[in-house]
């Protein structure tokens, strides 16, 4: 989910009271566990610790439900580090249950970094300085100028005066583990990017990356962690004995994640299966070593420096480089598209050589985010003429029963709103692109993106595959010169989208 140009409500006027985020438990959930005991990484991964040295090892993760398993059995098995570099980080279900699961590995000695972007940071300032009291947790706010630390006033003048910097945001997603591990790609944390929204979901997609690849991935981490942009908590608030009442917030934390209500029993066995998994992933050959995995992400402070909202960046320039490569086929997916004159001549140039285009992104009735579509909409028509296949997402896209694998669709029966949020490209059944990347002014321009280009052909023949299948009747609406979906939407959405009508294309 991607926040609107204007300033989010929640941002300017705050949340709810300690008492209604925190009303007291009165029975004793974790009792009732079994501890989980799973082996450091170091010993699971010691089977192929020399394979690791030179190549990278890759799993696609297309289901919300195992993405989050993985990343809960990682935090279990940390030894050393757990990096966190994330544009969302909400204090719903999951966000609860995850932030329980880095507090215990904390509690065993593992030393925790968590960046988030200043803009969407979903929780209050003393429930961040609660946890950022533990001796092994610390926790940065990325740029800012919006949210943390701010009252209305000094919201509203950030906005007046630095609206460009005030707009520059990071989109990074990476979660690293020992340095040996990392999850990549467009889930952010929250219940909507796991299958576990009750009435809308994103089809997402994320990368597990083991080896080679990964001290790249660290490396960045370390230059947006040391990155004056990214100010510690603690200097963003004053801390106050009173407020932060770690003891009473940390024991919330256990028993809300120890409740077989808020964390079902059958999600609890699945996660102490990953190991069981993640071997059988390997001895399939499903972990695929890749000889070539690049990971691109751009500087800290993207453009700060520069007069208005153009400049690029090392993202956006990869990929310009791959499009100029395709010789035969380029599919994308976007969540959020909105072409420029650039990419409209990057694709016109390919056509021209004989490349097929198609591309998947929101219908009106799939989309979370009304401003994009309201620029994807002024140039769906040039698109079209320019010769790129358009197919918009359905809300009820029959995919969904295949990747929403996880309890609340089994156990509950629900089938909530579908909407598309995987970020992903392949070119020419060779190269695979996974990453928080929108095709869109902002992602090329604004926030700071990174993107995991792998290079085999295994790997993107499957996705390249698995793109071509959400592209079927059963799942997308194909766009013509005659046919847009826009009607299937209600008559509340249409007249939002019109509202969004004075919103200037450059910072969609």
């Amino acid at each position: 989910m991607r926040y609107p140009v204007v300033v989010l409500v929640f941002i300017l006027f705050g949340c709810s009271s300690e008492e209604d985020r925190f009303p007291p438990i009165n029975e004793d959930y974790c009792s009732q566990i079994v501890s989980s005991h799973f082996e450091g990484l170091s010993d699971q991964f010691s089977l192929f610790s020399d394979t690791t040295i030179s190549k990278t090892g890759t799993f696609v993760l297309e289901e919300g439900d195992m993405s989050m398993i993985f990343r809960a059995w990682l935090s279990e098995s940390a030894q050393k580090s757990i990096d966190i570099q994330y544009f969302i980080f909400s204090s719903d279900n999951i966000g609860l249950i995850a932030a329980d699961y880095l507090l215990r590995a904390a509690d065993k000695g593992v030393k925790i970094r968590l960046l988030v972007d200043d803009i969407m940071v979903e929780a209050d300032a003393d429930e961040l300085l609660a946890l950022d009291s533990h001796p092994n947790l610390s926790i940065k706010i990325y740029n800012p100028t919006a949210n943390i630390g701010k009252n209305l006033p000094q919201k509203l003048y950030s906005l007046a005066t630095d609206f460009s910097g005030f707009n520059q945001r990071m989109h990074n997603k990476t979660f690293i583990v020992d340095d040996k591990v990392v999850i990549t790609g467009g889930r952010n944390i929250a219940d909507e990017y796991f299958d576990y929204d009750h009435e809308y979901n994103f089809r997402d997609r994320d990368v597990l990356l083991v080896g080679e690849v990964v001290e790249d991935v660290s490396s960045s981490f370390s230059l947006f962690w040391d990155s004056k942009l990214s100010i510690p908590i603690s200097d963003l608030v004053a801390e106050d004995e009173s407020t932060i009442n770690a003891d009473v917030k940390f024991e919330y934390l256990h028993q809300y994640a120890c409740s077989p209500i808020n964390f079902w029993p059958e999600v609890r066995e699945k996660v102490n299966s990953a190991p069981l998994i993640f071997q059988e992933m390997i001895d399939s050959n499903e972990l695929v070593w890749v000889d070539q995995v690049s990971f691109v992400s751009d500087m800290p402070g993207k453009n700060k420096e520069k007069s208005g909202l153009g400049g690029g960046g090392l993202s956006t320039d990869s990929l310009i480089s791959l499009i100029q490569s395709a010789k035969e086929s380029i599919y994308i997916q976007s969540p959020y598209l909105v072409t420029t004159e650039l990419s409209q001549k990057l694709f016109k140039k390919a056509i021209e050589r004989g490349v097929d285009i198609k591309i998947l992104t929101n219908s009106l009735t799939s989309t979370d985010n009304l401003e994009a579509f309201n620029g994807y909409r002024r140039d769906r028509e040039t698109l079209l003429n320019i010769g790129v296949d358009v197919y918009e997402f359905k809300p009820d896209a029959a995919i969904r029963f295949e990747v929403m694998s996880g309890a609340l669709q089994k156990k509950m029966n629900y089938t909530p709103k579908f909407g598309l949020h995987a970020k992903s490209m392949t070119i020419d059944h060779e190269i695979a692109v996974i990453g928080t990347f929108n095709l869109d002014p902002r992602s090329a321009n604004l926030n700071t993106e990174c993107i995991a280009i792998i290079h085999d052909v295994s790997i993107a023949t499957k996705l390249h595959d698995t793109m071509a299948e959400e592209l079927k009747p059963e799942n997308a609406w194909r766009i013509t010169s005659d046919f847009n979906p826009d009607n299937e939407a209600d008559n509340a959405k249409r007249f939002q989208l019109w509202l969004r009508g004075v919103v200037p294309k450059s910072i969609l």
